[in-house]
């Protein structure tokens, strides 16, 4: 259990032996989704799951949201781990890279799809309406709205969007479809945040840390974009598109998906 700057309490999730690693989850998910990804990393790190705020076991979320708690939050699970290095995904890449800004201690740093606003490369102009579709709780829109919104490069994100709410709506009835659906309200709080820590590719030319940048070749195609950029900027960071992967890569954590990160923090 790690008490946070402000009194809160969060569990930690710990499974394996070697070297400290911390993975901070995505957004509109708990860590339950990357039970696998700790299981093939367990026979050479010390791998740190936990819950940010708001999610399963975690404490509540502050209201408005600000993601300053959730940068509080993982320097609180460094400093009680020993860790120095991250890995983060999605959303929990954001907050990972701004932690890294912040110059909170880290070593290495590896991101998977990080969706940060660099130099308007992160598309938003699905959030206004799929926030709206949430406030009036038709949930299953908002989740169509999100999926059509970023995942530009999918076939079903061009049908009618009562298609897409049908196919929804289906998709709930899924365990991942029920968990996306309780938290998609955080979800779009935090991709509003998001949105908010924009900037150009040198607003992150500060951090020290060594930075992989990874990417699915078969998901969207402006993650390779941002990537680009921030590796442009961030001294020694590099990029990497790991063939026929996806958004969910960490999540179905095969090897191809798991090797370069276990190669990145084992080395010495």
């Amino acid at each position: 259990m790690i008490e946070t700057r402000d009194g809160a309490r969060i569990p930690l999730h710990t499974t394996g032996s070697g070297p400290d690693l911390v993975v901070v989850h995505g957004g509109g998910v708990t860590i339950d989704i990357y039970r696998r990804l700790a299981a093939r990393l367990a026979d050479r790190f010390t791998v740190h799951l936990y819950n940010r705020r708001g999610r399963a076991d975690a404490p509540p979320r502050s209201v408005p949201y600000s993601m300053q708690d959730d940068i509080d939050d993982l320097a609180a699970v460094l400093a009680h781990t020993g860790a120095t290095d991250v890995l983060g995904h999605s959303g929990g890449a954001v907050v990972a890279i701004e932690a890294a800004r912040q110059q909170v201690p880290m070593r290495r740093l590896a991101v998977y799809d990080v969706p940060l606003q660099v130099d308007g490369l992160f598309p938003v102009g699905w959030l206004p309406g799929a926030r709206a579709a949430a406030q009036a709780g038709d949930t299953a829109r908002a989740l169509a709205l999100v999926g059509a919104g970023l995942n530009t490069q999918s076939a079903a994100g061009k049908l009618p969007i009562g298609v897409q709410v049908a196919i929804t709506r289906l998709f709930m009835r899924t365990p991942y479809g029920r968990m996306m659906g309780e938290l998609v309200a955080m979800t779009l709080d935090e991709s509003a945040s998001i949105n908010e820590h924009s900037g150009p590719a040198s607003r992150w030319a500060g951090i020290t840390a060594e930075v992989l940048l990874v990417c699915g070749a078969s998901g969207p195609p402006y993650y390779p974009r941002i990537h680009a950029a921030l590796a442009a900027a961030i001294p020694g960071a590099r990029t990497l598109e790991i063939a026929g992967s996806t958004h969910d890569g960490l999540a179905r954590a095969t090897p191809k998906i798991v090797e370069p990160f276990a190669e990145f923090f084992a080395r010495r």
